[in-house]
């Protein structure tokens, strides 16, 4: 009861004149700046971090959920439209919603997108004021060989639903993998594969692995069949999304929270892994597993339900332990330090104005970004009416203006244009683009937790296994390998049968 009366007062606090105008802003400014290329919300907030030294605390952090919510909406739009994701929670969405947006179903992608980031969004914001302490203390519990185990899960689950063939999946992966290698070694300090260039040793941005794998690649295949294939515009589609679209997307809506909001409450976490993982539920799930890497509706509902509630979860640890599990809120950490407040277990008892206020906010920026998005849907999809030459060499523009600004360095454009042509020629080659992604995200951050876990176990490789929750984990990882040596069997079986 205390939590629902402080949630009223937030209210209170989140609906006065000047904070709705704040949430308003918030959720144009992050829209906008989601559908660039390379400019995900991190740079959102840490841009925008200078704007609000004139605001007091409240306002201010009103205006960064919104622009949290919407970057992460507009990164998904152009991952749907353009094959281009915005930042790197909204490269799943890609992978159905865009075949969608070739089929003049661009409309319902994006609606089923949106639908998806409001129902993920509210449940989360509901499990963040219910659950927040409970979640917050199994967080601390959780150690090095827990999150290797959640990261290895990610690699096998997606390399065994991508692609034509598993083998092909792994490719991608090591591609991935290897990139993720390049900089400097965190223990040792050695260079790895920087081939003696200064900017290489801080590694390559993971936004400019998924620009140029999506988009710049994406755009030298579009070109490179062009003449085969032509110009012509691809139709917009029918707005909104129609009875039988609704029937396929509620349970997803209503699953991604449940895989996106424990994993962004977890340290490490984020809305990279539960976004990966609730796409292979969906596909394991659905009655239309043909329509997969087709264009199908459920993979786009529910990792965008996943990702939004995954967002919710973020401030669970920010809010109760001042620990950020997204880069987003390291940028949101920071600026609570910027005014003097220290996040943690006390500062629901100093700050609740600030607290509960934020959090009700979070409730009125899904509105608000369901009421302002939604209904520019079919305006959105019109974007896909351009001819694809004029389409594509605006796609290049923006996906080189992104990639500059990641770290205003010439070199990240050189970089940009590799790593293009490298997805020019998976795709040639039918390697997935995504598990690639995946590798380049999570290969670092599972290098360094599996170092941690061995350095606790003194070298021993025990020290993997030597919780339950990790034995939990490798236990499905073993389930997801066997599986097709154990379904040959049975499919066979049932063969003989009929």
């Amino acid at each position: 009861m205390d939590s629902l009366n402080s949630l009223i007062d937030g209210f209170g606090t989140a609906l006065t004149p000047v904070n709705l105008m704040w949430a308003a802003v918030g959720v144009l400014l992050g829209t906008a700046i989601g559908v660039l290329p390379g400019i995900g919300p991190a740079m959102a907030v840490a841009l925008l971090l200078p704007v609000t030294y004139g605001l007091e605390p409240t306002g201010a952090f009103i205006m960064f959920a919104g622009i949290y919510y919407g970057a992460m909406f507009g990164g998904s739009t152009t991952s749907i439209l353009l094959n281009t994701p915005g930042e790197s929670a909204a490269v799943v969405a890609a992978i159905e919603g865009n075949p969608m947006a070739r089929a003049g179903r661009g409309a319902q992608a994006l609606a089923a997108a949106a639908g998806g980031h409001f129902a993920g969004g509210l449940i989360g914001t509901v499990l963040l004021v219910a659950l927040a302490p409970t979640v917050a203390s199994l967080a601390v519990g959780i150690g090095a060989p827990d999150y290797l185990a959640l990261m290895v899960l990610a690699f096998i689950a997606v390399t065994s639903v991508l692609g034509s063939s598993r083998l092909r999946g792994i490719a991608s992966l090591l591609i991935g993998l290897t990139l993720g290698l390049v900089g400097l070694d965190g223990t040792t300090g050695q260079q790895r594969l920087t081939f003696g260039s200064l900017q290489l040793a801080d590694g390559i941005d993971v936004v400019i692995v998924a620009v140029g794998l999506f988009a710049i690649g994406e755009a030298l295949w579009v070109a490179a069949h062009l003449r085969r294939g032509g110009g012509e515009a691809i139709p917009a589609g029918r707005p909104w999304l129609g009875r039988d679209d609704l029937r396929r997307t509620w349970k997803p809506w209503l699953r991604g929270p449940l895989i996106g909001f424990p994993f962004g409450a977890v340290p490490a976490g984020g809305a990279e892994i539960p976004t990966f993982l609730s796409y292979v539920t969906e596909k394991r799930l659905s009655r239309h597993k043909d329509e997969f890497g087709r264009g199908a509706i459920e993979g786009v509902a529910g990792p965008e339900s996943a990702a939004s509630a995954s967002a919710a979860g973020t401030l669970v640890s920010m809010l109760t332990l001042g620990l950020p599990t997204t880069a987003v809120a390291a940028v949101m950490l920071a600026a609570f330090q910027q005014y003097g407040i220290q996040p943690g277990p006390l500062l629901f008892e100093r700050e609740p104005a600030l607290v509960w206020g934020l959090i009700a906010s979070l409730f009125v920026g899904m509105v608000l970004l369901l009421a302002l998005n939604l209904p520019l849907a079919p305006v959105w999809a019109r974007l896909l009416r351009i001819p694809r030459p004029y389409l594509y060499a605006g796609i290049l523009f923006f996906a080189a203006t992104g990639a500059y600004a990641v770290g205003g360095e010439a070199v990240d454009l050189v970089v940009l244009l590799v790593v293009g042509l490298l997805g020019f020629g998976m795709r040639r080659y039918g390697l997935p683009v995504l598990p690639a992604v995946i590798g380049v995200i999570l290969g670092p951050a599972a290098e360094q937790q599996l170092r941690r876990a061995l350095q606790i176990s003194d070298g021993s490789v025990t020290g993997l296994v030597n919780t339950p929750f990790s034995v939990t984990v490798y236990a499905v990882i073993a389930l997801l390998l066997a599986w097709p040596l154990l379904r040959r069997p049975l499919t066979r079986r049932r063969a003989a049968r009929r």
